[in-house]
């Protein structure tokens, strides 16, 4: 969900203001552009340079900056205000909780907060009795009268050395309140409504219990397939081989390892609107698996190999009417005639198609170059995987 967003971090003058960069680097590795914003007395806890060298872009800290320069103008709060998708403020002492109830507008912070189209996210984090005094209780109802968003803190050990509720929360604790408030306030996209099923990752074809076959496939671009079309509205269920991330919490995930597995479960699922083939998916499986580790002294040098099942053939036969059906074409030669074969065989609709001989592009990076293949339509995208994604699903149903 916060794949491609634009976010505003607002950081206020607690203690906590240094777990603002860790907030701001699981931003970043989510796949958000982050802009941060400091009141005056934050950066009394943090330098502005942490935060501009993490996030490559200026501080906003002061409504009037002394150098005024184009990105740091006193309109930048209205700039910013138009830019982003989602406004956290993390930490949000009593003192801002105070302004932002009362509208002031002393900082560049709450002048953004005045200005923002987006929703609104805050942290308040304070001693317990603050927290639990009658003024900051009252304003926090009154922030969420206005319909902003607030996550209550954590319970714990303080920096007053008392214990209490108070304590920012955990950083995931925060990232998921962002994906929920986002998908909240997210419009209807061209797949709501729709059912996705994706396919990620490898699969591996056992030897024996501790050797197979398989291939580097991260289920990067999988993973990117599957938040793109989630983020567009649709209901997405994730079929995956082992991969190196952890899949999406709010998003119906199924762990397989062998084609074999794969095929069962995608037949399960073969109702869908739209399937994502973007499995790596082995051709082969050894004829015969043992039960037991195979000893090196008795092992024969050569494994007697079958083909595994045709997964996107099969889809391509029982296509229901009004599916839309994608698969992927990873090559080392002849990119464009072996994905257009592919493409007319399988019975699919599009075929993403990728070279391994491309820099930054194929197995386990983080960018990719792909040719979007369709039956009259074709185009070159290029980029994060995310946003490679995003580029594709809106190539296929917004022109649809």
């Amino acid at each position: 969900m916060l794949s491609g967003k634009r976010i505003i971090l607002g950081v206020t003058g607690g203690i906590a203001a240094y777990k603002a960069a860790f907030l701001l680097r699981a931003l970043q590795k989510a796949g958000a552009e982050v802009r941060v914003t400091m009141t005056p007395a934050a950066t009394r806890f943090v330098g502005t340079e942490t935060f501009s060298s993490l996030s490559k872009h200026e501080v906003a800290v002061d409504v009037f900056p002394e150098n005024e320069s184009a990105t740091q103008s006193w309109t930048q709060h209205i700039s910013w205000g138009e830019w982003a998708d989602l406004f956290i403020i993390a930490p949000c002492t009593a003192n801002t909780l105070a302004k932002i109830a009362t509208g002031a507008a002393d900082n560049m912070l709450t002048s953004t907060v005045l200005a923002a189209r987006c929703p609104l996210l805050i942290c308040p984090t304070m001693d317990g009795e603050m927290y639990k005094s009658p003024a900051v209780q009252k304003n926090l109802s009154t922030v969420q009268e206005f319909g902003y968003h607030v996550l209550e803190p954590e319970e714990g050990y303080l920096a007053s050395g008392l214990e209490g509720k108070g304590r920012l929360p955990e950083t995931n604790l925060i990232l998921e309140k962002c994906s929920t408030v986002l998908r909240q306030h997210q419009s209807e996209g061209p797949l709501t409504g729709k059912k996705v099923v994706v396919t990620a990752g490898p699969t591996r074809e056992h030897i024996d219990p501790v050797r197979f076959i398989s291939n580097p496939s991260s289920g990067k671009m999988g993973l990117a397939m599957a938040e793109a079309a989630r983020n567009m509205g649709a209901e997405v269920t994730l079929i995956h081989g082992p991969i190196t991330m952890n899949a999406p919490t709010d998003i119906i995930s199924i762990e397989i390892k062998s084609t074999e597995e794969l095929f069962e479960q995608v037949k399960n699922h073969s109702d869908a609107d739209v399937i994502v083939m973007a499995a790596a998916v082995s051709d082969f499986t050894p004829e015969k698996k043992h039960a037991e580790k195979v000893k090196k002294d008795k092992a024969n040098s050569s494994i007697k190999l079958k083909q595994t099942p045709d997964i996107l053939a099969w889809l391509g036969d029982h296509k229901k009417n009004g599916q839309v059906l994608i698969g992927f074409a990873m090559e080392t030669e002849n990119l464009i005639e072996n994905a257009e074969k592919k493409l007319k065989k399988k019975k699919a609709d599009w075929i993403i198609a990728n070279s391994l001989n491309e820099d930054d592009s194929g197995f386990e990076s983080d960018r990719n170059k792909v040719h979007l293949l369709g039956k009259k339509d074709a185009v070159q995208i290029e980029g994060l995987k995310s946003e490679v994604a995003r580029e594709v699903l809106s190539h296929i149903f917004d022109n649809s």
